[in-house]
């Protein structure tokens, strides 16, 4: 296939419930998690789905002994992705979970059981976390991806404001966040 222009971009996030006392309020980022003392980053729970990209820092940083591991796609309609915020996370089941951004933030946004914050990643060298999302198109349509590049052109500014509205962290090109009105990101 052919892809169109990007209309969006966005990152693999990592969420956790707010004032939980389990020392992640203002944890911002990866290097944030492993600022947590020994003792207490030894006790958390961590909430990964199979082929994460963050598999590796987890790897590397000997987490991998306190993973609950999800799958992505598993053909049951009681299992989603948005389960490990929405359910087990907000249970208390894990701590901190490592998910897709948009489903993180949309999850984030909805989940009225737990004070949820999704933090958008930022890629680092060796772990791209960012990506852009577009469209595929038949290579022979030209002309229709022509057309939905131009739509995309003239109503980004409507798409970002639908993907704000679900949480779906939005990032530059350069992985800087686009927009902070998100509940979703605020600790």
């Amino acid at each position: 296939a052919a892809t169109t222009h990007p209309y969006y971009h966005s990152s693999y996030a990592l969420a956790y419930v707010k004032g939980r006392g389990k020392g992640l309020d203002g944890v911002r980022n990866l290097d944030d998690v492993l600022a947590l003392a020994p003792e207490q980053r030894g006790k958390l729970r961590f909430g990964v789905f199979t082929a994460s990209p963050l598999t590796d820092w987890l790897l590397q940083n000997d987490l991998m002994n306190q993973v609950d591991w999800y799958q992505i796609q598993s053909g049951d309609a009681e299992q989603y992705p948005g389960e490990i915020i929405e359910r087990d996370l907000a249970s208390g089941k894990i701590d901190l979970a490592f998910v897709w951004g948009p489903i993180a933030g949309y999850f984030a946004r909805t989940t009225r059981s737990a004070p949820i914050v999704a933090v958008p990643l930022q890629s680092r060298p060796g772990m791209k976390l960012d990506f852009d999302i577009a469209m595929g198109v038949r290579h022979a349509d030209k002309a229709f991806r022509q057309r939905i590049d131009n739509l995309i052109s003239t109503n980004q500014g409507k798409i970002n404001a639908i993907l704000e509205e679900y949480g779906v962290p939005l990032l530059d090109q350069q992985g800087q966040q686009l927009h902070t009105s998100q509940r979703s990101d605020k600790p």
